[in-house]
């Protein structure tokens, strides 16, 4: 009988497994074909971009032929998908290098840039949201609210320009674009790719509080723009838990009011609140697409920018690709933690 239960018990955790790696092959095959019809429609000819609009007719020609354009559309989709899986993104017309060397180099930037905007969110955002909830209509609520829809509501690109102009042009307080001063730059060797992580190895301390000085501001402004859109969530997810009879059952039973609050209705808001973060941590990867431009900040955003504005084709659909990954890989980890948290999502 055990031995039935246990087989059972296999065949549906395979089933499960089978079932989530035909959907992310299906997935990503989908991203494949989205990213791909992207450099065939955009009214950019990808040969131009290579060889430049004062070549010959000749090798116009010969250049098409090498990178398979003449090609039936079909075909030239499987050979793309064989030099994606390959991991061959083609090289950048821009730097002459293969465009996945260059995301590997920019991308810890960008990376670092996220995490601590997403730290930020979480720390203010998260408690604001309870708060605003349990306190209902009250001051400190309209406040929470206000807080979240301006800073949900206005373009992150402008919020950037705004704060350049205030602590930085005006006040002086922080300083301007860039990742560091211009003094500072290839001085510490990149180990991790994250510079702050890579001063404190180095133990270059001078670098470090600059470099520290020049995340304030981005970082702070992708950190208001993610706290905004937690907090706005939280306050839902808190407000539907705290009209729940189980609640209501642990008042009537004396359980301390900051335990009902942050251990029982704060705890069954962890699940979708797991999924917020995290679409929220996949955002500003994606939205930093602006920031990075604005700050000059040297990362998968910036780099998306100069290919686009000089038709480097190969390095727009690498970084687009890159970023559905990322969103691909998030969600998948958002799943693993449910099945971790919740026992009955497994």
């Amino acid at each position: 009988m055990e031995f039935i239960l246990n087989h059972g018990q296999f065949s549906k955790t395979l089933n499960r497994a089978v079932g989530m790696v035909a959907m992310v092959a299906m997935t990503f095959l989908g991203l494949l074909l989205v990213t791909f019809l992207i450099g065939r429609v955009v009214p950019i000819d990808p040969v131009l971009a290579v060889v430049g609009d004062k070549a010959s007719a000749e090798v116009y020609e010969r250049v098409r032929l090498e990178l398979g354009l003449h090609l039936p559309l079909w075909q030239q989709f499987f050979t793309y998908i064989k030099a994606i899986l390959a991991g061959d993104l083609g090289v950048s017309v821009l730097t002459s290098r293969p465009v996945i060397e260059d995301i590997a180099r920019i991308f810890p930037a960008t990376l670092e840039l996220a995490v601590i905007a997403t730290l930020m969110g979480v720390f203010f955002g998260v408690p604001l949201g309870i708060f605003s909830a349990v306190k209902r209509g009250s001051l400190l609520d309209h406040l929470a609210r206000f807080t979240g829809l301006f800073g949900y509501s206005l373009p992150i690109f402008w919020l950037g320009l705004m704060g350049l102009m205030v602590f930085y042009a005006r006040l002086s307080l922080l300083p301007g674009p860039g990742r560091v001063d211009v003094f500072y730059e290839n001085i510490v060797d990149p180990v991790t790719g994250f510079l702050l992580i890579d001063c404190i190895l180095a133990r270059e301390w001078d670098v470090f509080r600059n470099a520290l000085s020049h995340i304030i501001l981005p970082a702070s402004l992708l950190g208001y723009y993610s706290m905004a859109y937690l907090s706005r969530m939280t306050r839902s997810f808190m407000i539907e838990q705290l009209r729940q009879e189980y609640i209501l059952t642990a008042r009537v039973k004396g359980i301390a009011e900051w335990r009902v609050i942050w251990g029982h209705a704060l705890g069954n808001c962890r699940i979708p609140l797991i999924t917020v973060i995290a679409l929220s941590f996949g955002s500003l990867l994606e939205g930093s697409v602006l920031t990075e431009t604005v700050f000059s900040w040297p990362g998968l955003g910036l780099y998306l920018t100069n290919s686009l504005l000089n038709a480097d084709m190969n390095a727009v659909l690498g970084s687009t690709l890159v970023v559905g990954l990322i969103f691909l890989g998030i969600n998948l980890f958002s799943d693993f933690l449910y099945g971790f948290l919740d026992p009955r999502a497994r």
